[in-house]
């Protein structure tokens, strides 16, 4: 054997190594952390329908954790305060208690199934239609379209859309 083999074999099965541990699937029960951006786009109840933007604007904040228990099936727990400026002034309008299901397809697509409970009084449910659109080794980038219906506070029911961009880290 000539001199350096051991340290050649050794440098050989350490990269072989590393290199087998990055193909692994992920290991599950798995927890992440995500922040986005929502922009309601509109509310409509029976009397009218009211567009961000004309008015006002409404932006929210949504930050969770989602417990993946497999590759199919998840929780997400989300908290979104949303600010609301309109006539030069603006403040804190609303915070979001946002528990749900997340249903994971092929092609880096969720639909998510979440209850609301609004600060503001209201209560109902939301549907988001998830898409991943970037994946690097520490994060994913994704874009969403939630459908949030809503009931309560003497208020007539609601329903919306929004556009929410976000990072899962």
């Amino acid at each position: 054997m000539r001199k350096g083999t051991p340290v050649f074999i050794f440098l050989f099965w350490s990269i072989n190594a590393i290199a087998q541990t990055t193909n692994l699937p992920p290991v599950y029960p798995r927890v992440v952390g995500y922040f986005s951006v929502v922009h309601p786009l509109f509310t409509a109840d029976k009397n009218e329908t009211v567009y961000n933007f004309s008015g006002s604007y409404t932006i929210g904040f949504p930050m969770g954790i989602n417990i993946l228990k497999s590759d199919r099936i998840g929780f997400s727990m989300e908290i979104a305060p949303f600010i609301k400026s309109a006539d030069g002034s603006s403040k804190t309008s609303n915070v979001l208690f946002h528990p749900g299901l997340m249903f994971r397809r092929a092609h880096n697509f969720t639909i998510i199934t979440r209850a609301a409970f609004e600060t503001s009084g209201r209560y109902g449910a939301t549907i988001v239609f998830n898409k991943v659109f970037l994946k690097t080794k520490m994060n994913s980038y994704w874009i969403s379209v939630p459908v949030p219906a809503r009931f309560g506070n003497d208020k007539p029911a609601s329903i919306g859309m929004g556009l929410q961009f976000g990072i899962t880290f």
